[in-house]
C-alpha cells in the first residue's frame, strides 16, 4: 500500500524548525511520508525528503517563478494528500504551482501567520498583499489564522471564495520547557557570565532585530529609564538582519554597555528566568510566541498595543499605544516595582497553557487536518 505524503512549504529552515516539527512528528506517526520545501537541501528532522526551491522572502524576485514552475512539478509527481504551507512567499509559490494537483484531489493549506494588511497597516501594503491574497484565496482548501482580527476580516474578504477559513490561535508553545526552575545560584551564575549583576533590572526581548520588531524604540525607551535608575538593562535576544543598526543606535545613545546583543540563542527560558519584565514594540504581529513565552515563564510583559499581541497578552500585560515612549517608560517601572504580585494575579502559566500549550493547538490542527 502507497504511503500518503504530506509536503510542508515555507521560505526558510527557520520557520519549520522553530514552529512546526511537532507536526511534522505528528504525520510522520500516522504513517505519512512528508516532504519538506524550503530555500536550502538541508536536512530537516521528521523529514522524509527535503526539497531546494530558489524561494525568496522578497515578493520581487524573478527566482520566485522559477520556484512555483519547479514545485508545481514536485506536487504533481509526488500526488501528495495535503500541502501545508507557510509564511507569505511559501504560500504565495506554493498555491500558485499546486492549482492543478489541487483537481486531483490535493489539499492547500495555508497559514497566515499574520496578514501584512491590517487596522492601522501602511496603504502601500494593503496596496501590495491584499489583491494576492484575495486571489490567492479561490486556491486554498483551508485557510487557518492565527489571532482574532485576521479571522475576521478573511471570513469578511475571502469567504465566498475559499470555503473553509478556520483560527487556530499559533502553532503552539510548550510549557514543559518553562517547568524546570532555576536555582538563585544558578541565576546569578548566568547573569554574571552575561556581565549582568544579580540587582541588575532585565528587560528581555527575543525576536530576529529587524524593523517590524522595532527595537530601536526599546533602546530609546532604555536610555530613559537610565536616567531614572542606572540598573536598567536590556537583553536583544535574536539575529540581526540590519547589519548593526541597533548597535550604532545603542553606541549613538550612550547605552552600549547596557543593552545585550545575544543573538541566536538556544536557553531562551533560562534566559527568561534571570529577566525582570518581557517587552515587546513590535509595529505587528501574526501572534507573538516570544510573549506567550514569557507569558508561560511567570514574566510581566509590556508592549506596545498592535495586532497579534492584544491575542497574545489579553488581560496579562500592559499595553501602550504605538510608539507612545512616555507611557512605556511608566508602565515598565510600576511592573518591575510590582513583579510578583503582578504576576501572581495574572495568573500567566495557566492562561497561556489552556490558549497556546502545544496540545492544545495540535489538537486544534488535527481538527482542521482531519475534519
Amino acid at each position: 500500500m502507497t504511503k500518503k505524503k504530506v509536503l510542508f512549504v515555507a521560505t526558510v529552515d527557520s520557520h519549520i524548525e522553530l514552529f512546526h516539527l511537532p507536526f511534522l512528528k505528528m504525520f510522520k506517526e500516522r504513517g505519512y511520508e512528508v516532504h519538506v520545501a524550503t530555500d536550502t537541501d538541508k536536512p530537516i528532522k521528521y523529514c522524509d525528503k527535503k526539497i531546494c526551491l530558489p524561494i525568496r522572502r522578497s515578493p520581487f524576485r524573478l527566482s520566485n517563478f522559477k520556484a512555483i514552475r519547479q514545485l508545481k512539478k514536485v506536487i504533481l509527481d509526488e500526488g501528495y494528500e495535503i500541502v501545508h504551507c507557510h509564511t507569505p512567499m511559501g504560500g504565495v509559490v506554493a498555491r500558485m504551482a499546486g492549482k492543478k494537483a489541487r483537481k486531483n484531489g490535493t489539499r492547500m493549506i495555508y497559514t497566515a501567520h499574520g496578514f501584512h494588511f491590517y487596522k492601522g497597516a501602511p496603504a502601500h501594503y494593503w496596496l501590495m498583499f491584499y489583491p494576492v491574497e484575495k486571489y490567492l484565496a479561490k486556491y486554498t482548501d483551508t485557510l487557518i489564522t492565527i489571532n482574532n482580527e485576521d479571522f475576521e476580516r478573511a471570513k469578511r474578504k475571502f469567504g465566498k471564495r475559499c470555503a473553509d477559513i478556520q483560527y487556530v490561535p499559533g502553532v503552539g508553545v510548550d510549557p514543559k520547557k518553562f517547568e524546570k526552575k532555576m536555582s538563585a545560584k544558578a541565576k546569578s551564575k548566568l547573569r554574571a557570565e552575561l556581565g549582568l549583576k544579580d540587582d541588575d533590572k532585565v528587560l528581555i526581548c527575543v525576536g530576529r532585530l529587524d524593523k517590524n520588531k522595532n527595537q530601536g524604540f526599546l533602546i530609546r525607551v532604555l536610555k530613559e529609564l537610565l536616567e531614572k535608575d542606572d540598573k536598567y538593562r536590556l537583553l536583544l535576544v535574536g539575529p540581526d538582519e540590519l547589519d548593526g543598526k541597533y548597535q550604532k543606535l545603542a553606541k549613538d545613545l550612550g547605552v552600549s554597555k547596557e543593552v545585550l546583543f545575544l543573538g541566536f540563542r538556544k536557553d531562551i527560558p533560562e534566559l527568561m528566568q534571570i529577566s525582570d519584565v518581557a517587552v515587546s514594540a513590535s509595529k505587528r504581529e501574526g501572534l507573538p510566541v516570544n510573549l506567550i513565552e514569557a507569558g508561560m515563564a511567570g514574566l510581566p510583559i509590556v508592549a506596545l498595543d498592535c495586532r497579534g499581541v492584544r491575542d497574545a497578552i489579553g488581560d496579562n500585560g500592559k499595553c501602550s499605544t504605538v510608539n507612545d515612549r512616555i507611557s512605556f517608560v511608566e508602565k515598565t517601572i510600576i511592573t518591575k516595582k510590582n513583579n510578583d504580585a503582578y504576576t501572581k494575579s495574572m495568573n500567566y502559566t495557566d492562561h497561556n497553557k489552556s490558549s497556546f500549550g502545544l496540545e492544545v493547538i495540535l489538537r486544534d490542527i488535527k481538527r482542521v487536518y482531519y475534519a
